[in-house]
């Protein structure tokens, strides 16, 4: 593929990464609530999400997905109701006065499934590929389906380097918020507030 071709997704890439999203606020809110490993477990989980909707978009399964309404509203209600099982989560650990980072190493797993899980569900991230991939073929350098998943894996190597950027910088406010019991609630609530509006946008987003 041609190097400006691959420089301009780039840079297409960094800005859609960086304007204020599902995924960023949400690796955001886990670093400040818990701690940065916490973060970079759920970016890993998230960006690891992201393989499967650019081998979708690559093989034309999320075509089929965007001209399906039946399957694109059955994805979507699972997806969002995931998120308010979350959010549920999330709001009953606002009396919680512990840090992730004293809690064992398993549970940064369980954050990294949990990325995993809220990007799979969310089909319009499919849909997001499918428009923005081809946009950036080049037909006279090979195969299309090659050149998409080169594209994605860079999408995926910036995604991942931002929000671990997200997470250490975020991480810092955890010793802040750790010895303040008030301030820890309210970003434990604010988290359930974000999981239940991303959860309710997913819900009655149109196909």
């Amino acid at each position: 593929m041609d190097v400006p071709l691959i420089l301009s997704f780039l840079g297409a890439a960094v800005l859609l990464t960086i304007m204020p999203g599902p995924d960023n606020l949400f690796v955001l809110a886990q670093s400040i609530t818990q701690n940065k490993k916490a973060g970079i477990a759920t970016s890993l989980g998230l960006c690891s999400g992201l393989l499967v909707h650019i081998s979708a978009a690559a093989v034309g399964i999320s075509a089929i997905l965007y001209q399906s309404s039946f399957a694109f509203t059955i994805v979507k209600l699972i997806g969002a109701a995931y998120l308010l099982y979350m959010a549920c989560e999330a709001f009953k650990e606002r009396n919680e006065s512990s840090m992730l980072q004293n809690q064992p190493s398993r549970t940064y797993f369980s954050l990294y499934k949990k990325g995993i899980v809220m990007n799979v569900l969310n089909p319009k991230v499919s849909l997001f590929f499918l428009a923005l991939l081809p946009q950036f073929i080049d037909h006279q350098a090979g195969s299309p389906t090659f050149q998409m998943f080169l594209l994605g894996l860079v999408f995926i190597v910036q995604a991942l380097i931002i929000f671990s950027l997200i997470s250490v910088y975020s991480g810092k406010l955890a010793s802040y918020i750790t010895g303040n019991l008030t301030l820890l609630r309210r970003f434990n609530l604010t988290k359930a507030v974000l999981l239940a509006f991303i959860g309710i946008q997913i819900a009655f987003s149109k196909n």
